[in-house]
């Protein structure tokens, strides 16, 4: 292979199928009285929604959050149970739902009215979504029953209507909202004998009254802990995207050099510095701070300077052994996402979700 053929020449993220897979059965060992909805929406997290969704045929059904990701899913041969969490936003996604056989969640009471109106082949299975408190979607206590009762007698709606709510605090053990906003659910539909999901990946670890028939995993799938302060290998799962480049130049600096843009960082001592190939351009934040650490041949060395479109700059004196060409592993194996989001004043969601185009991904 020459370099100009190799995929891990500049910025790759090596996107390891079999740690999805053994996540999947670190969330079923935890719940094992519950079926999975994984949760695959934002091209699943960074990660290649299809390719994710393929390693995860064990799960029970899959999550999107938009109608277009369930037809993707459908499209290329996916056939378990998909749930749209936003549903239908109009008549021709509402259609689009009962041709793909998309199960919609049920948020305002619009959508039932379109509901009634529809003219479907066949009754569509629905999700009907309750607000204990997130405040984002669903029905309100106080309409819920009215809404509820309107859908069971709905000829273009499959009986019965599971039920789901979504948890705000849940990754915050201590904070007692989640015991207010399970409390509410429980007392809401104490009456209804339907199915029902709560729990995300905080709430399926940390809560054991969220555990329902069906529970909806999202950053756990992907390695990584929902919990503040603790990274996935503390809840025995395995990263599933490590994120590399490799260094491109490495020159030796005296005391006093001003690296980067603005000149910010000053060399203390005289300093090795190394270039890798990647930058906000690929994804890395650029707000990472210097002191955030990279890898280089399985050693933590610092990131110096402003993060650049393209480049960020390294202190390589602690690691004299690094040449040109040396893999730079950015988070994933051996440095967990959640630090670097730390650093960057982030969380690691939105790191996995930053990978841009240009970034070469490889299926391990």
């Amino acid at each position: 292979m020459s370099p100009t053929d190799d995929p891990t020449r500049t910025a790759h993220a090596l996107i390891k199928l079999t740690a999805a897979a053994g996540n999947l059965r670190r969330i079923r060992a935890v719940v094992p009285e519950a079926r999975v909805m994984a949760v695959i929406k934002a091209n699943a997290y960074g990660h290649g929604m299809l390719r994710i969704a393929r390693s995860l045929q064990a799960a029970d059904g899959f999550a999107v959050a938009r109608t277009d990701e369930g037809l993707t899913l459908r499209a290329g041969g996916i056939e378990q149970r998909i749930a749209v969490l936003q549903g239908f936003v109009s008549r021709e996604e509402l259609a689009a739902h009962a041709e793909a056989g998309l199960e919609p969640v049920i948020h305002s009471d619009w959508q039932v009215d379109w509901l009634e109106q529809a003219r479907l082949p066949r009754p569509l299975a629905v999700w009907l979504k309750l607000d204990t408190g997130m405040h984002r979607l669903g029905m309100l206590p106080g309409e819920f029953h009215v809404l509820r009762r309107r859908l069971e007698t709905c000829p273009a709606v499959r009986q019965p209507i599971p039920l789901m709510s979504h948890l705000a605090n849940a990754d915050e053990i201590e904070d007692r909202f989640t015991e207010h906003q399970l409390t509410l659910f429980r007392d809401v539909t104490r009456d209804v004998a339907s199915e029902s999901s709560i729990a995300n990946s905080a709430g399926l670890f940390a809560w054991q009254d969220a555990r329902r028939e069906w529970v909806r995993p999202g950053i756990t799938l992907y390695g990584v802990s929902p919990f503040p302060g603790r990274n996935g290998l503390d809840e025995d799962l395995e990263p599933v995207m490590t994120f590399r480049s490799r260094l491109i130049s490495i020159k030796q600096v005296p005391a006093g050099t001003r690296v980067g843009y603005g000149g910010d960082w000053i060399c203390p001592h005289p300093t090795r510095l190394g270039v890798a190939a990647i930058g906000y351009g690929d994804g890395y934040p650029r707000l990472a701070r210097s002191g955030t650490p990279v890898l280089v041949r399985g050693r933590r060395v610092p990131l110096i300077g402003r993060v650049s479109m393209d480049m960020i700059t390294l202190d390589l004196t602690a690691c004299p052994e690094a040449d040109i060409g040396d893999l730079v592993t950015l988070w994933g194996e051996g440095l967990p996402v959640e630090e670097i989001a730390n650093q960057a004043g982030t969380i690691p969601y939105d790191l996995l979700c930053g990978i841009t185009q240009r970034v070469r991904i490889i299926d391990v």
